[in-house]
């Protein structure tokens, strides 16, 4: 049976343009070659950088999800360093996700992009939020979708709360994997875990059986989440100091409370915290009108000079 969100989702992408094609790049940057994809120019507007979550996952993730902004902006898509079509670094059991930050003033320089917008889903949005404090002026509006928490202290209640909204098969298997599994860096586990994981993103569990998990690997990927659920982190202060304009969108029935979207918000010295109601980790997928609107209205404002 199709549910209202199936529909709203349907009606929604018949509504839209052709998704349009997007050209592949190899971009040397850091030492590393990286896979960069951009979709068609807009005259007079900043391009677009996409920033995916998952850590251990490629561009695809959020392609053609994105693709409504394309119309406006053009978005440049990347996979991050040995993700995907990526390069991986020499020492890959080394990476850190500060490694992924200082990657993207690199890419931006290497694609002779004086200033550009950033958007990170989840733990792109960690990844975002760095990389916007080590750039301030390459970096001039920051969207941040369902982006993880300031601190790690999130991580701890995580599986608890991804099981306990889970039923049937879906919650047997993640309920039978141990998350402490995870810190070792083993990088089919994490691909294990991130595939039983995702149907908990969904506040809509029948839209949930409609997507296929992505299927990842990456031993890069792996090492950046298992030294950030070892070690923790805390980046409350890079966030204060980041000087970009930012957007925080957060699915009000995310498995990820919206306590860490409001500290994120108030951390931030220009920050608008933007609730979207009905929708859980991604809010493109289960409330696609209101989340373009609100991107939009947020970037096309700010291009006007407001």
């Amino acid at each position: 049976m199709t549910s209202s969100t199936q529909q709203r989702l349907a009606e929604f992408k018949k509504s839209q343009p052709r998704s349009p094609r997007l050209v592949s790049h190899r971009i040397r940057a850091r030492g590393l070659e990286f896979a960069v994809f951009l979709s068609p120019a807009v005259a007079g507007r900043p391009p677009l950088l996409c920033v995916n979550g998952g850590l251990i996952h490629s561009h695809v993730v959020l392609w053609p999800a994105l693709a409504p902004l394309a119309a406006g902006r053009q978005l440049v898509l990347y996979d991050q360093r040995g993700r995907g079509a990526s390069q991986a670094p020499p020492a890959t059991r080394a990476a850190r996700i500060e490694h992924d930050a200082g990657d993207i003033p690199a890419l931006r320089d290497a694609l002779g992009i004086a200033c550009w917008d950033m958007l990170g889903h989840s733990w792109g949005g960690g990844i975002a939020m760095l990389a916007a404090e080590r750039d301030p002026t390459g970096v001039r509006r920051l969207v941040l979708v369902d982006a993880v928490g300031a601190t790690s202290d999130w991580m701890s209640s995580l599986h608890a709360d991804a099981v306990a909204r889970l039923t049937g098969d879906a919650r047997q298997q993640l309920a039978r994997l141990d998350p402490l599994l995870l810190r070792a860096g083993d990088s089919g586990i994490h691909a294990e875990y991130s595939r039983a994981l995702y149907p908990a993103y969904f506040a809509d569990v029948e839209l949930s059986r409609a997507f296929s998990a992505p299927r990842g690997e990456s031993a890069t990927g792996a090492a950046v989440a298992s030294q950030l659920r070892r070690e923790g982190y805390d980046w409350r202060q890079t966030l204060q100091r980041i000087r970009s304009v930012a957007l925080v969108v957060h699915g009000t029935q995310d498995v990820l409370p919206r306590r860490l979207a409001a500290e994120i918000a108030s951390l931030l010295p220009r920050a608008t915290l933007a609730d979207i109601d009905g929708a859980g980790h991604m809010p493109f997928f289960e409330q696609p009108a209101v989340f373009f609107e609100t991107v939009r209205a947020f970037l096309d404002q700010l291009d006007l000079g407001a």
